[in-house]
């Protein structure tokens, strides 16, 4: 009897447990985690980071904090993701192309005039493509999660507006951090100069270099419209941007941390993508209203913007390899079908 009576309180504990929320178990212990990003807090990047913020801390009880450091106050993308594999910063939020310096099939998210809408992107990114790159992240010290939306990205310089492809020639344009991005904007005539993105406020207006790529909302949120006049509407390359995770702090958690790091991601994910993709449209009418000239280039500048980085491509189809390049056109043309 005494044994019955033991397995039915053990039973009931059991019962019990299991309808605690998760903060309340034991798996759950105190955690502060470092998220860096370049955008201000301001920015749908920021907005996004603090909505999964506040899902971690709600999810965990309060014993999971979410720290954030916007503005790129760890540094630039680069030196980021180095702290990440170090260990020494827990998560951030990027170009998921910048991530081809561990992973060279990354560097296929950056291909210009890729991807037609933001829709087709989320569908290639959150399907078994966009998961089995973040597989290949793992052997590199880091844990891919979901993937954000930054925008479409446009140009903008101080010297003059951008009618036609060829205008584009002799500008000194600063880009990410990434071969495709400079291989990009030399065959564009350009004079591409990669820059970390908090060295482009201060280099734009000590006019060291005429002009920086980005979309709108990374343009007003900054404040770029106040040291450039000129924004052309090119919708060059859209970014998928890539929530990563530091592997040694990964391996650290327990099933029940990293579930509500999973979730809180998911949440965020969709709100961050919604935030981003409503303000895109109002961050360029601000930047008008702000004193910018805004061109939109004819389809036939556009067109002859895509035949000049035709070379590109392959060059970069040849790095990334073929069969992921395939791989990937296959997925956009099943999503357009």
């Amino acid at each position: 009897m005494k044994l019955v009576r033991t397995l039915f309180a053990s039973a009931a504990a059991a019962a019990v447990v299991a309808l605690l929320p998760l903060s309340a178990q034991a798996q759950v212990n105190q955690h502060t985690i470092k998220f860096a990003f370049q955008n201000p807090k301001e920015h749908p990047q920021g907005q996004g980071a603090q909505k999964f913020a506040d899902l971690v801390a709600q999810k965990s009880g309060g014993k999971m904090q979410v720290k954030l450091f916007p503005g790129g106050t760890l540094g630039g993308d680069v030196q980021t993701v180095s702290a990440l594999q170090g260990g020494t910063v827990e998560m951030t939020v990027l170009n998921a192309g910048i991530l081809q310096a561990q992973v060279k099939e990354f560097a296929v998210y950056d291909f210009p005039f890729l991807f037609n809408s933001a829709q087709e992107a989320d569908a290639v990114t959150d399907g078994a493509f966009g998961k089995k790159l973040f597989t290949k992240l793992e052997p590199k010290g880091l844990v891919g999660l979901n993937y954000w939306d930054l925008g479409f990205r446009n140009l903008t310089n101080s010297k003059r507006a951008i009618a036609k492809a060829d205008d584009i020639a002799g500008l000194k344009i600063r880009v990410i951090q990434s071969p495709i991005y400079i291989d990009l904007f030399n065959a564009l005539g350009a004079n591409a100069t990669p820059m970390p993105f908090p060295e482009v406020y201060p280099a734009l207006e000590q006019k060291a270099i005429d002009g920086q790529e980005n979309p709108a909302t990374v343009i007003r949120a900054n404040k770029l419209n106040e040291v450039q006049k000129f924004l052309t509407l090119t919708r060059h390359v859209y970014n998928p941007q890539a929530v990563v995770v530091s592997k040694k702090f990964w391996d650290k958690l327990s099933a029940e941390e990293k579930q509500i790091i999973t979730d809180a991601a998911s949440a965020a994910t969709t709100f961050q993508r919604g935030v981003s993709r409503t303000q895109a449209d109002v961050a360029l009418d601000d930047l008008k209203k702000s004193g910018m000239q805004v061109t939109e280039l004819p389809p036939a500048e556009v067109a002859k913007l895509r035949e000049k980085v035709k070379p590109v491509i392959e060059k970069q189809t040849a790095v990334v390899g073929a069969d992921t390049v395939k791989a990937l056109y296959a997925e956009i043309a099943k999503v357009r079908k």
